[in-house]
């Protein structure tokens, strides 16, 4: 029986065209024969000096026959293996966009153990310039870095997984140059826009404490409208957040987890949301805090609430802003009034503080600002107004 030849050796020949080929073993199939990668070159320093390259990126790679195949298969098993069970249905049918428009008609067709990470460049340079599928009236055909930054981060997930696969040697996203996001600038109501946007609302029987409840708390749309009676303890005034509601174009309402597992919590809410949740549930006739209207044993649609708080907007002369729009408010407002980052994150559900940070760093000048002034009140009660320490140190030194 012959010996298992390990990943990385390789062998040269000079071909009958005198060309040079050279392979080396990248792994084993399932009976143990090797798998090779060939190489070509018009000289044998040149073959030699690809095959020294191939050997430090396959050296105990072990590939399996998967390896193989082209990159659009092995996206379509990801999909169906790894992303269907641990993803969301929204981030699912993102994902499969990337793939069908972004991925599939430039490399799809590529074997995957091949691609380099000058490819997955050349990929994300021409998505920036051209990957748009729909001629934009303003940007043309050109992607948005952000875009292009989330098609980034599935594809590197699903290349992980591959190399912990033995299906690719090395991730060739890592390490890939990719756009910083440009997130729109955020929109918030002003203290006096909040509440002329609560007085427009207050006259809506239907919608009033669904708004209340939203400038209050800052949940997520569909984290609202997935609310049920179950979830509210009055007596210790809190909410427990655990699921959310998502509606697809196909008009079909999924109910599911929250966004991430940092988004089931347990929130404490101000006394006059408590007790407007109090008042309304002793006219409830379902299960659901917010139901639909007119099918009271489901929850009301996110696509309903975005509709009326845009009708609300219009009537009341108030800035066009989105649903989401609502959590920026509510998390802004938090922070000026002093809720620190920690407790602000836990409220909405992030997954630190420092991306709550991050999000609202149009809020840290002013932060900063009240920090600097207290910590000034601070100093001057310990060393008086008059002379600064290093003043006095100043002083009280002795001359040469």
């Amino acid at each position: 029986m012959s010996k298992r030849r390990p990943s990385g050796d390789g062998m040269v020949r000079k071909r009958d065209d005198g060309r040079w080929e050279g392979r080396i073993v990248v792994g084993h199939k399932q009976n143990g024969e090797p798998i090779f990668r060939y190489v070509l070159a018009r000289s044998q320093k040149e073959l030699l000096d690809k095959l020294h390259r191939d050997m430090e990126v396959y050296q105990d790679a072990e590939l399996t026959e998967d390896s193989r195949m082209t990159l659009g298969e092995w996206l379509d098993r990801w999909m169906e293996d790894y992303a269907a069970d641990t993803l969301r249905p929204n981030t699912l049918r993102s994902y499969e966009q990337y793939i069908r428009c972004y991925i599939k008609p430039y490399l799809g067709d590529k074997v995957v153990s091949r691609i380099t990470r000058v490819d997955i460049q050349k990929l994300y340079t021409k998505l920036k310039k051209e990957g748009r599928v729909h001629n934009h009236p303003e940007h043309g055909y050109e992607l948005s870095d952000t875009m292009v930054l989330r098609i980034h981060a599935m594809l590197h997930r699903c290349l992980k997984d591959a190399e912990a696969a033995h299906v690719i040697p090395q991730n060739p996203a890592d390490g890939a140059t990719v756009p910083k996001a440009s997130y729109k600038p955020k929109q918030i109501l002003t203290r006096e826009q909040m509440d002329t946007f609560l007085a427009a609302v207050d006259g809506n029987k239907v919608w009033r404490d669904f708004f209340y409840t939203e400038l209050t708390t800052g949940l997520r749309r569909g984290e609202i409208c997935g609310l049920m009676w179950q979830d509210f303890d009055e007596s210790a005034g809190t909410l427990k957040i655990v699921r959310s509601v998502n509606a697809p174009k196909a008009g079909v309402l999924e109910i599911g987890e929250t966004k991430t597992s940092q988004g089931r919590r347990t929130i404490r809410l101000p006394p006059s949301t408590v007790q407007r949740l109090k008042e309304r549930k002793k006219h409830a006739v379902s299960q659901w805090i917010f139901p639909e209207p007119l099918a009271p044993e489901k929850p009301v649609r996110p696509s309903a609430a975005y509709y009326w708080m845009k009708q609300i907007l219009k009537e009341a002369g108030l800035p066009r802003i989105r649903f989401h729009d609502l959590r920026h408010t509510f998390a802004t407002h938090a922070l000026t009034s002093g809720v620190d980052a920690k407790t602000l994150s836990g409220i909405l559900g992030h997954t630190n503080a420092s991306f709550t940070l991050d999000t609202y760093t149009h809020v840290t000048p002013d932060m900063q600002k009240t920090a600097s002034n207290i910590v000034g009140g601070f100093l001057e009660n310990i060393f008086g107004k008059e002379l600064k320490p290093w003043q006095r140190d100043a002083k009280t030194s002795p001359e040469p």
